[in-house]
């Protein structure tokens, strides 16, 4: 099998690292609800300094056909050409801090060599540890905070912010992988799963990507800018609750999802943020269906939904 290091090509920025820097890794991919991670790496990359460290093969990572890079036509020409792009990028927080940034895509190919690769860079660097988030969705309400389920080794995070523990199986992304492997070797790592309100999945909501970052800087005590995203986020949840608060239904509804929030975040003998009094996991159709249905129509019928492209 070739080496780790043929995934991944080295700039001269890599001889300037120092030892010890935190890592953070942001990949989109099968899951990112709200677009938290989209939006946490997108506004990283636009707000804080950073250089490329090292940056991985996409004809090795990518399957081309299933995320179709986009290229631009001109009449009669072709203009523009911007494949995805996988890096490591060394960044600076807001006091000038540095610390190592993975983002771009989920490889679509070998994730083992991979996350061997990541591991590798992490050991050439001595990273400090490994912070990693995604975000999926819940029946919870967005007139709560949002929850974060935390994985890895760090006891006293996972003690202090972890609000759902679940006995569970899910489907794995690729750093799902990574974050196992680090534990196997005993490295420090960190893994944030953002439990994001699931009508507002599939919009770009603000306060997803807020907690994404909070939660990074629970585990690196890096500072990075926020203030962009909050007030994006007060606009956006303004406006969804002047829809709710415009129909009698979907009032309720939400109102349901609050009190199984707050029963659980009490201590009640409600069992879990997503379980009615029986135990049992609502259905959507039981809980939001309708919810969900209003919100898709004003996705698809008002320019002013905020999420709209």
């Amino acid at each position: 099998m070739p080496g780790t290091d043929a995934l991944y090509e080295l700039t001269a920025v890599a001889d300037e690292v120092q030892d010890g820097l935190p890592l953070v890794v942001g990949l989109t991919g099968f899951a990112d609800a709200g677009g938290a991670v989209a939006q946490v790496t997108e506004h990283l990359l636009e707000s804080i300094t950073h250089r490329v460290v090292a940056r991985f093969d996409n004809d090795t990572l990518l399957d081309y056909r299933a995320r179709r890079p986009i290229i631009s036509f001109e009449q009669d020409r072709l203009t523009d050409y911007t494949p995805p792009r996988l890096e490591l990028s060394l960044a600076e927080d807001d006091v000038h801090r540095p610390f190592l940034l993975l983002s771009g895509y989920e490889p679509d190919f070998g994730w083992e060599r991979f996350v061997a690769a990541v591991i590798d860079l992490g050991e050439r660097f001595a990273v400090s540890g490994v912070t990693w988030v995604h975000a999926i969705p819940m029946p919870v309400p967005h007139t709560r905070p949002i929850g974060v389920t935390v994985s890895g080794n760090r006891s006293d995070l996972i003690e202090s912010l972890s609000v759902w523990r679940p006995h569970t199986q899910v489907a794995a992304n690729v750093l799902h992988v990574l974050e196992y492997r680090l534990a196997e070797r005993g490295s420090d790592v960190t893994g944030f799963a953002l439990l994001v309100p699931h009508y507002l999945a599939d919009t770009e909501y603000p306060d997803s990507a807020v907690a994404a970052l909070d939660s990074i800087s629970s585990a690196t005590g890096l500072i990075l800018p926020s203030d962009e995203l909050r007030g994006a986020g007060r606009e956006f949840v303004s406006r969804i609750d002047e829809q709710v608060a415009g129909n009698e239904e979907l009032a309720r509804l939400v109102t349901t999802l609050e009190q199984r929030y707050d029963a659980y975040m009490e201590g009640t003998s409600v069992r879990s943020p997503l379980t009615d009094e029986d135990g049992e996991l609502p259905s959507a159709d039981a809980i939001a269906d309708e919810l969900e249905q209003f919100l898709a129509g004003r996705r698809s019928g008002d320019d002013d939904f905020p999420g709209r492209v």
